[in-house]
């Protein structure tokens, strides 16, 4: 009996020790499937961050420019946009792209002023290729994008309707024709540089189309009536066998991609490194009637652009006794890093986004502000 009685006290204590590391199997097995599902739900999040950053842009977007989210861009007839530019007139052509397709000022039956690019033959696409860019510039919404208000697509005639900018485009306003002696003050460049950098870092953070590249450049920079800025449709880059880069397009093209062909969002980031140059100079990318070595701004600009005692020297001459010295520096070292060489040391739009904010804070420069006038005579 007594060893029955051992027996059956041996079991016991197996049969209890065997449930509590049954048990605590068990408790990992849980503990290790809710950490799986956490780190799923982290992974997720990470993966999904672009997404929902796109939906609350668009979100704040939407309320600043009246749009719905799911507004689609408007279908047009040709003949209601023949109407609208008065034919087409050359009259009402305000500029032309960097393919050289002209637009043209708008008026649509509401009475709203429209800016409408008319493809010639040579710049129509296929069905397919036109509908599929419809849809992507009808998805781009941020107050610091021109948005796509419509579209007409009919036999042999293709045309994209845009919202109007009063002002026109930024290069306009750097270097007035007709010996006008009208410049931007340092105050509105400065704005002026925060917002397109805003409208890049939104195209490279919020927009899912790794296949369309561009080449950024002042001319894509449109101004509205109080001279805040966005960015417009911008140039498609072609490199390769049988590509080119425009004419108008020189200067602002970084290395590796006038090399190689090789172009990512960087390439973007050392354009607006170029815009910013020029900003601060007042001259333009290329220029060859200028003397040797001035010809090309980033080559003559980056070598004073990092010695604080010449980088006064490059600064537009319409600014003298608008800025501080401290401004000028810190505006230099953001265009320094953003034509570098090498892609890789150049900054993300975010940076730069970042470290201009507090210089456009300091001239109490932002959206809504009431200091509307940005010219100098």
């Amino acid at each position: 009996m007594e060893m029955e009685a051992k027996a059956t006290h041996t079991d016991r204590i197996l049969l209890i020790t065997i449930l509590l590391f049954a048990s605590l199997a068990v408790a990992s097995l849980l503990l290790t499937f809710v950490y799986y599902c956490y780190l799923r739900y982290k992974i997720s999040n990470r993966f999904n961050l672009p997404h929902k950053r796109v939906h609350y842009e668009e979100k704040a977007s939407n309320i600043q420019l009246g749009r719905g989210i799911d507004r689609e861009p408007q279908l047009f007839t040709f003949k209601q946009l023949h109407l609208a530019t008065a034919g087409f007139s050359k009259s009402n052509v305000i500029g032309r792209d960097g393919f050289g397709v002209c637009v043209y000022q708008g008026v649509l039956q509401n009475g709203r002023k429209v800016a409408v690019k008319l493809m010639d033959q040579a710049r129509m696409l296929g069905e397919d290729e036109f509908k599929a860019e419809v849809e992507l510039l009808g998805r781009l919404c941020s107050p610091y994008v021109v948005s796509l208000i419509g579209y007409c697509s009919e036999t042999q005639r293709q045309v994209l309707v845009y919202e109007f900018m009063a002002n026109g485009g930024l290069q306009e306003h750097l270097y007035p024709f007709n010996g006008s002696s009208t410049s931007l003050n340092w105050e509105t460049r400065l704005r002026i540089a925060l917002e397109a950098a805003k409208g890049l870092e939104y195209l490279h953070e919020c927009v899912c189309s790794p296949t369309i590249r561009r080449v950024f450049k002042s001319s894509n920079i449109l101004l509205d009536n109080n001279f805040h800025a966005k960015v417009s449709d911008l140039e498609v880059a072609i490199l390769g066998p049988g590509g080119h880069v425009s004419t108008s397009s020189q200067g602002y093209v970084a290395p590796e991609y006038a090399l190689r062909g090789y172009l990512n969002s960087k390439s973007e980031v050392y354009s607006y490194g170029v815009v910013l140059l020029e900003l601060l100079t007042g001259r333009v990318p290329v220029d060859m009637k200028r003397p040797a070595g001035e010809r090309v701004l980033v080559t003559w600009a980056l070598p004073q652009l990092t010695d604080r005692d010449k980088v006064g020297q490059i600064m537009d001459e319409a600014l003298e006794g608008q800025y501080t010295m401290k401004e000028v520096i810190q505006v230099a070292a953001i265009a320094a890093m953003c034509v570098q060489a090498e892609d890789h040391y150049r900054p993300l739009m975010a940076d730069v986004v970042q470290s201009l904010v507090p210089l456009v804070k300091k001239h109490h420069y932002c959206r809504g502000s009431s200091k509307a006038n940005g010219i100098i005579e």
